[in-house]
């Protein structure tokens, strides 16, 4: 008999949702085992003899743990399904093998890396703000961006949902109509750059993401897709605190 894992533990290994995610399922009774709907985040399942379901769609634990990059082009958002008819980033992995979801997000405007895992324990701990993972950007800011501006950015702003960590600034270029910037950040709020330089009345004319934790964009062109090697996904995990292949079962 396998060991029993918490539920919203084998949906998020099953490529369902993150952890977080999972538990909003559960919490609104959209989780089934065996037939009856759970609500208690702490229930248990075992793998190999427990029927786990979502909105009556039956989980299966995934043979293989997958993460891939994508360089995510403008104006393509980061869902499944759009009821507007835009493109979404599922057009651009419909030759994915197996269910993977994406770590974190990248607004319907922004471009670059994007990274998709079904490795739920993964995903947690690369999108929570308590691991403090790097993410890496390349904006072009409309005017002229002056010295007390950067500075505020590094000190932190003060948004409408509390205030922001510091972040690492550096002036890259000085243009014509806009300047170049390079920020990094720990966190990942809805459209936290944006907000932070409308604070201090700038527009992005650009924004990409080039690095997300270990992993660079690198040359990788816009729309495709490439599978992480293992060495990559190791580095991720370390990255996080994870235990060299702890949670993992099979390749990436």
């Amino acid at each position: 008999m396998s060991a029993p894992l918490r539920l919203n533990r084998f949906l998020a290994a099953a490529g369902v949702a993150s952890r977080r995610r999972c538990d909003d399922f559960i919490r609104r009774g959209r989780v089934t085992v065996n037939g009856t709907p759970i609500v208690e985040l702490g229930t248990r399942v075992d793998p190999e003899h427990d029927e786990v379901a979502v909105d009556g769609v039956r989980v299966e634990p995934p043979r293989d743990r997958r993460t891939l990059a994508l360089h995510k082009p403008p104006e393509v958002l980061v869902a499944a399904t759009d009821s507007r008819g835009r493109a979404t980033v599922a057009d651009l992995l419909n030759d994915v093998p197996g269910r993977v979801f994406p770590v974190g997000r990248l607004d319907y405007r922004s471009e670059g890396l994007l990274l998709f895992t079904n490795d739920g324990d993964l995903a947690y701990r690369l999108t929570h703000p308590r691991f403090k993972v790097e993410k890496l950007y390349l904006v072009d800011v409309a005017g002229t961006v002056s010295p007390g501006v950067i500075e505020g950015l590094r000190r932190g702003v003060m948004l409408e949902d509390g205030p922001t960590q510091p972040a690492r600034v550096r002036l890259l270029d000085r243009r014509k109509r806009h300047d170049v910037l390079e920020i990094e950040l720990r966190e990942g709020r809805k459209r936290q750059i944006r907000r932070m330089l409308a604070v201090f009345g700038h527009e992005i004319r650009r924004l990409r993401r080039v690095r997300f934790g270990p992993i660079e964009l690198g040359g990788l062109p816009p729309g495709l897709w490439r599978s992480l090697a293992a060495a990559e996904v190791l580095e991720l995990r370390r990255a996080v605190g994870l235990a060299d292949g702890e949670g993992e079962g099979g390749r990436s």
